[in-house]
């Protein structure tokens, strides 16, 4: 059963109680590089990340986050660290939430100040600890963690504001189950989950969905960010995979293919790219088999919607595990495409969603 958390509203995206977990990522541009920025957000917009989070590290970076904001369709988070001026700055420029810890900005009138503006706005604080926060190495990280957070909270309930996002991340998976296991017991506030610094893109779609996963299968967590050293679009698609994966999300394509051994007779890497690559930014939720095998394949992924498998020259079209079409194995693809493309266009059109939501 999921957590009973507090519900907040982030931009036009409401998270905590019993409302869909949105994924998020952060943006590797220069924000001082305004159009880079822009240009990177519609490509996570693209790919369906649903909240963004840029790097404040200056005045001129808080300066441009109004022309950001005009260019995109997500709401934004500005991460701001030890200067006040910065948060001040980021909500009046224009932020939907802003990441803080007050426990570097120690002085209570700037803590009070910033406050004061965020609940003027109606906008969330997201206070959180990792372990590169600890100021040095304690017995405990779990409790080390989990008592920095209280502290912060402690410290914004002092000052009346208590519109809060929680977040606790160690780039160890036990450290940040422990963590969030123990903090979501003792607050009602949302919890964002992610593993951080969890490394390259195969080593976090590891660590990032088992500490991410077991969290959530507990029904603890309600927005997530995969962490991954490079492109921020891998960070999106493996948090769709991983809450589709769970039940908790239907959005997207799910591929499900063979590995292959010694009797696969077609090149199914070859047509999972092709599938990736023409149908990646489908919204419907659709499952697709593309199996190796021509005597298995069919039965194997009979609850697929649609799916091919093909050898000997032949290949085979077939929807819930029936033969819908058989081609000649060069002309698979193609057939299949199109096929997909007619199914992709009937589900769209019966839910109602438009190109400007693909």
């Amino acid at each position: 059963m999921r957590r009973k958390s507090r519900e907040t509203r982030i931009g036009d995206i409401l998270i905590g109680g019993s409302h869909t977990i949105p994924v998020q990522s952060m943006t590797k541009t220069d924000t001082h590089n305004v159009w880079e920025t822009i240009s990177e957000i519609h490509r996570l917009e693209e790919a369906g990340c649903e909240i963004v989070r840029i790097a404040i590290p200056d005045m001129e970076a808080a300066e441009s986050i109004s022309k950001i904001k005009k260019e995109v369709h997500i709401p934004i988070v500005c991460d701001i660290h030890f200067d006040p001026r910065l948060a001040i700055a980021s909500i009046e420029k224009g932020a939907d939430k802003i990441r803080l810890n007050p426990s570097n900005i120690t002085e209570e009138g700037w803590i009070k100040k910033i406050a004061s503006l965020a609940k003027e706005r109606g906008i969330p604080i997201r206070v959180g600890a990792n372990i590169g926060s600890l100021k040095q190495k304690p017995k405990s990280a779990v409790d080390a963690l989990v008592d920095g957070v209280l502290e912060e909270v402690r410290i914004l309930e002092g000052v009346g504001f208590s519109n809060i996002v929680i977040s606790i991340k160690s780039s160890d998976v036990l450290v940040t189950i422990s963590a969030n296991e123990k903090i979501a017991s003792l607050i009602e506030y949302p919890i964002h989950l992610g593993i951080t610094e969890a490394g390259v893109k195969d080593d976090s779609l590891i660590k990032s969905s088992l500490g991410i996963g077991y969290l959530l299968r507990e029904g603890i967590g309600d927005t997530i960010r995969f962490s991954i050293t490079g492109d921020p679009v891998e960070e999106v698609k493996a948090g769709f995979t991983l809450l589709r994966s769970l039940g908790l999300r239907k959005r997207g394509l799910e591929i499900i293919s063979c590995p292959t051994c010694g009797r696969a007779e077609i090149d199914i890497l070859g047509l999972v790219r092709k599938t990736q690559r023409d149908f990646g930014n489908v919204v419907v939720p659709l499952k697709v088999a593309i199996m190796g095998c021509v005597v298995n394949g069919p039965g194997e992924a009979r609850d697929a919607d649609i799916g091919i498998t093909g050898g000997n020259g032949v290949g085979v079209i077939f929807k819930k595990g029936k033969v819908f079409k058989t081609v000649k194995e060069n002309s698979l693809y193609r057939v299949f495409k199109h096929e997909l493309q007619k199914l992709v266009s009937k589900e769209e059109k019966s839910l109602n969603i438009s190109d400007s939501f693909r």
